[in-house]
């Protein structure tokens, strides 16, 4: 009967902690059975003395539970998950906090003792995590550790929003700058953020090529630049690209900086089909027509294949960034049908069409050529950015060059520059002025700001004396602008944010506050959608599926682009709107163009443009009905409840599931046939799941994904999987009935803690810009207890963020060789 009593606390993230039970295949040695047989006899009638008055008891009792449930996994000789409780003192949880923290963690979601083993009552669990919690938080309030980051530098979003906001100028990062690396689900942790020669380089390339982009160069050779479509997006009459002028279909539209006023060509070339002779394509500039290209689908050679490409004459078009698009006009309205859907094999994968394809053409590539024939270089917003001022004689050209260069620093650095600092870019200036004049001067010395480290780098200057003096200091006020606008908005601190700070008053009475709530309420507070809830929801995996066509031909990139924008809007309208955390997993209305509406089957919309709408029914609810998560944790060809069940307890519930073990078959090698037919995936996971090995870590995903077996690998609603009707009952691990996806969240929202925790901890790693550690969890606590009297708003949950001592102070720490920076604010 003993057996029946082991329980297993598995590890958080990071600690690869195996949840067990009473049929895990690892073998017992006999010593240790009469070893827990003996201990059991001695402790057993106490701990059920316990059970039956329900009370919550000492650190004694407490202590009873964890050497009687816990220890019978987590022993020196087992040591399940690479963790020992033996010598685990509740009382003493704090000087544990690292292990006690994944207790907690466990304990508040309700995951362990695991389900099929007899527990202590539920109150008694409760005294334990409440008791853990509050010993490791009044030892926090004595000695409190707000963390420790190094430097961070712009990644690739924060460069390009850099730019953006001081040159008017919208670049591509990754035309330079090589992928970022990810850590703790985000893209700006400092830790992984390393700089080698090669990253130095990029940056150098990037400030080279970004300031003659800038300025303009009446002297810049021809050249060819080639901007591509991917080859999964469709391009058919309903498919109208963003920006194009009305009445054109497919295409593409992109930003191109001409860099002087100058003849351009314009060059084409197409995926051929078979449904059309002749196609008008429109070159528009800014909204303005520009020229008018017809397309022909010759018979035979290489034209049938869409290969050659069609030209412009040379167009005269004035410098700077300008919007240029290129699109077919469309000849007809509502539906069109391929007589014979585009597979991976053919346009979607090889872009070539191939024989019997009937579809449309589709734009493949446009290639803009020049300048010819220079005549000069117009006026631009991102040269009036630049040139605030304009000498009329030399002697004017330095005092003006001085003020552009001190203007652009400035806003580049984050904080007001000193008098040194502008002398030694004039120094840059001076070169440039002297080999080409005024405005290549300006240029040298905006070559010379964007790859300063005081732009590419997020510098925090410690206070001299503070290593020594131990503990932790604050940081002034600039430094904690840089990162309030880097945490809401992505970007530099607009002028109001640099003025405050600089003035000392950031930190007054009300002020952060104030500045937050204006920041919020700001358009740039989108990006805590497009940058934050992204990778938070791993969302950027939607696009690594491409559902199979030969089963789903009517998914492309274009629906997946819709997914992914529903997910950013509705975000969006809880931050904008300052509701609940908690209406990520409830909430009855999301956001829906005409495409993605017809997809999910809502009637009603029609158009391009996104608008909110109620969810006609309780088959969607919240996040969990958004096609964007379904499709990212499908398979091409299956729903994958293994992904699905994972995506819920890492991302929402914050509590992986550890890796299988060794030498288990994948999914894929179960059988998936019987009696001549196909089997669901339901009864392919129950097959899979009879191995002892795979058991213990799939009574806890399973339950969650029958609930959402409704939704196939594109998130569209069925009643049916490989010819039989879907069954999806199931019970959650704590045994609460679950069958639909309704169902599954009511479920998830008896427990608010873990998912309001879970999301605090990854809003807090993100402002950060470092990993959230064990030390904390007392800080995320206390802002979620207090967020939970306003009923967990977001804004609640952002203020207790900023306002926390991990976001304003940093731990003090001997700075080495290798960390020496530049004595400078960030």
């Amino acid at each position: 009967m003993w057996m029946a009593l082991v329980a297993c606390f598995a590890a958080a993230p990071g600690a690869g902690l195996a949840a067990q039970d009473a049929h895990d295949a690892s073998p017992i040695s006999p010593r240790r059975v009469a070893d827990v047989a003996a201990h059991l006899r001695g402790t057993s009638a106490a701990l059920f003395r316990h059970e039956t008055r329900g009370a919550r008891g000492s650190a004694s009792d407490l202590n009873d539970v964890v050497q009687t449930v816990c220890v019978r996994c987590h022993n020196d000789e087992r040591l399940r998950g690479n963790l020992s409780l033996e010598a685990f003192d509740v009382a003493a949880a704090y000087e544990q906090a690292d292990i006690a923290e994944k207790m907690i963690r466990k304990l508040r979601a309700e995951m362990m003792p695991p389900p099929g083993t007899r527990k202590p009552p539920p109150d008694t669990l409760l005294a334990l995590v409440e008791t853990l919690e509050s010993t490791i938080d009044g030892a926090a309030r004595q000695n409190p550790n707000p963390g420790r980051r190094t430097f961070q530098r712009l990644n690739r979003p924060e460069y390009e929003r850099a730019i953006r906001d001081l040159l008017a100028l919208d670049v591509d990062a990754g035309d330079w700058l090589p992928l970022d690396q990810m850590s703790a689900n985000f893209d700006n942790i400092a830790d992984v953020q390393a700089l080698s020669p090669t990253l130095l380089d990029a940056y150098l390339n990037a400030a080279a090529e970004i300031s003659r982009m800038a300025v303009g160069n009446r002297d810049a050779p021809p050249v060819n630049k080639t901007y591509k479509n991917s080859q999964y997006l469709s391009q058919h009459p309903w498919d109208h690209v963003e920006g194009a002028p009305f009445g054109t279909r497919g295409g593409m539209v992109v930003e191109h900086v001409f860099p002087a006023d100058a003849e351009y060509a314009f060059e084409l070339t197409f995926t051929s089909g078979s449904n059309s002779r002749l196609e008008d394509v429109d070159i528009s500039i800014d909204g303005e027509r520009v020229a008018l290209l017809h397309y022909t689908r010759l018979g035979g050679g290489a034209d049938d294949r869409g290969f050659t490409p069609i030209r412009t004459e040379p167009v005269f078009v004035r410098a700077g960034q300008r919007r240029v698009s290129a699109a077919f006009i469309r000849r007809s309205e509502g539906p069109y049908e391929d007589l014979i859907r585009p597979h991976d094999w053919s346009l979607a994968g090889g872009g070539s069409g191939g024989e019997g394809i009937t579809t449309l053409p589709h734009l493949q590539t446009l290639v803009i050529g020049g300048p010819y024939e220079a005549t000069g270089i117009s006026e631009s917003p991102t040269r009036q950015r630049i040139f605030t001022c304009r000498p009329t004689t030399p002697d004017e050209e330095p005092p003006c060059a001085r003020e552009i260069i001190a203007s652009l620093a400035t806003r580049a650095y984050r904080r007001p520059v000193a008098e040194s600092e502008v002398d030694d870019l004039m120094s840059f200036y001076d070169a440039g002025s002297s080999d080409g004049g005024f405005e290549v001067g300006v240029r040298r010395a905006l070559e010379a700001i964007l790859v300063s480290p005081y732009f590419v780098l997020r510098l925090e200057r410690e206070p001299v004396g503070a290593a020594a003096g131990g503990g932790a200091y604050r940081l002034d006020d600039v430094e904690l602008a840089s990162r309030l606008s880097f945490f809401l908005w992505g970007t530099p601190p607009d002028e109001e944010l640099r003025e405050v700070a600089s003035a000392g008053r950031l930190t007054r009475s009300g002020e952060l506050e104030r500045q937050t709530r204006r920041m919020l309420e700001d358009p740039r507070a989108e990006a805590l959608s497009s940058r934050f809830v992204v990778q938070w929801l791993r969302l950027q995996d939607l696009y690594k599926n491409r559902p199979d066509p030969n089963f789903y031909p009517n998914f492309d990139e274009n629906l997946a682009d819709a997914m992914h924008r529903e997910t950013e809007l509705f975000f969006s309208s809880l931050v904008r709107e300052d509701r609940s955390a908690l209406d990520l997993f409830n909430a009855d209305y999301t956001y829906v163009n005409e495409r993605l509406a017809r997809h999910y089957g809502f009637e009603g919309v029609a158009g391009s443009h996104f608008q909110r709408v109620q969810y006609p029914d309780d088959t969607r609810r919240g996040i969990l009905g958004h096609g964007s998560v379904l499709v990212l944790t499908s398979l091409a060809n299956r729903t994958s409840p293994v992904l699905r069940g994972k995506w819920v307890m890492e991302v929402l519930l914050g509590t992986p599931p550890p890796p299988p073990p060794p030498g288990v078959p994948d999914l894929e090698e179960t059988e998936s046939a019987r009696d001549g037919r196909l089997l669901t995936t339901r009864e392919r996971m129950e097959m899979h799941r009879a191995s002892p090995a795979c058991r213990s870590c799939h009574r806890f995903m399973d339950p969650i994904v029958p609930a959402l077996d409704n939704f196939d690998v594109t998130g569209k609603w069925r009643l049916r999987e490989s010819g039989m009707p879907l069954d999806t009952r199931g019970d959650f691990y704590d045994g609460t009935p679950v069958q639909t996806p309704g169902e599954l969240a009511d479920v998830l929202l008896k427990r608010p803690l873990p998912l309001v925790r879970n999301f605090t901890e990854n809003l807090m790693a993100y402002a950060l810009g470092r990993r959230v550690e064990y030390y904390d969890q007392p800080t995320i606590r206390r802002i979620v207890a207090e967020a939970e009297t306003d009923e967990y708003r977001i804004s609640s949950l952002i203020m207790g963020v900023i306002s926390s001592d991990a976001f304003q102070k940093k731990q003090t720490m001997p700075v080495t060789a290798d960390e020496e920076m530049p004595e400078a604010g960030s």
